[in-house]
């Protein structure tokens, strides 16, 4: 249950703050909700649970690439700087996080407080360039369509591999499941089930904002 006062965190939110408050934030309310987010998933005692619970880690990251994610891509949207590829973002967010997923480089990432910060800002970064450039008005509907499915398709991928794994692969959790009641194999399937379903809503509902949205009339010709 402990909350997280480290200064220099609390440093990074105030400058995020300050970005959304008075800095070239397109999106305030974006901006806030993408600050509250943070808040809550790096200084509340989800912080602290989730180096117990792989489950909550998995939580803990799905925010962070479903949620803040997209609301940092509406508060702070591509402007005067070419996206890279499509194509290439999508592959970036899924080697980012098949990789920071596979055990040993998993256990490695909570090893220190450098590979620890270097697992969250490549999972943020990565996601904030996607959806950037699912939002951007540059990309056509067709194109963020792909890479969203494309999206959900190698998180479900990844998930029903923890899911259905025959045993316990994280054993940097194993004391912590046993200290919460839990036997690491269920909190390991817990962990793939919400990758597979709540972190896959978010895509979904912006694809399907994207399909309602290409199906309005086409503007005349002038």
């Amino acid at each position: 249950m402990r909350w997280n006062v480290d200064p220099v965190l609390w440093g990074i939110l105030a400058l995020v703050g300050l970005l959304v408050a008075r800095g070239p934030c397109a999106d305030r309310r974006a901006g806030a909700a993408a600050l509250a987010l943070m808040v809550f998933i790096f200084v509340s005692p989800l912080c602290a649970l989730s180096s117990a619970l792989f489950s909550a880690r998995v939580l803990h990251h799905v925010l962070l690439i479903a949620a803040v994610a997209p609301l940092l891509a509406i508060a702070f949207p591509s402007r005067g700087w070419r996206s890279p590829p499509l194509s290439l973002l999508v592959g970036l967010q899924a080697v980012v996080l098949w990789v920071w997923h596979m055990p040993a480089v998993y256990e490695w990432g909570l090893a220190s407080i450098p590979t620890y910060w270097m697992m969250q800002v490549t999972l943020l970064g990565s996601a904030w360039l996607l959806w950037r450039a699912v939002f951007s008005a540059e990309t056509p509907a067709g194109a963020a369509l792909v890479a969203l499915v494309t999206t959900v398709a190698q998180m479900g991928l990844l998930a029903a591999l923890i899911v259905f794994a025959p045993r316990a692969l994280y054993a940097v959790h194993f004391a912590g499941a046993a200290a919460w009641g839990l036997d690491p194999l269920t909190d390991q399937q817990l962990a793939g089930l919400l990758m597979w379903v709540p972190a896959a809503l978010p895509y979904l509902g912006v694809g399907l904002w994207l399909a309602w949205s290409s199906l309005g009339p086409a503007e005349p010709a002038s």
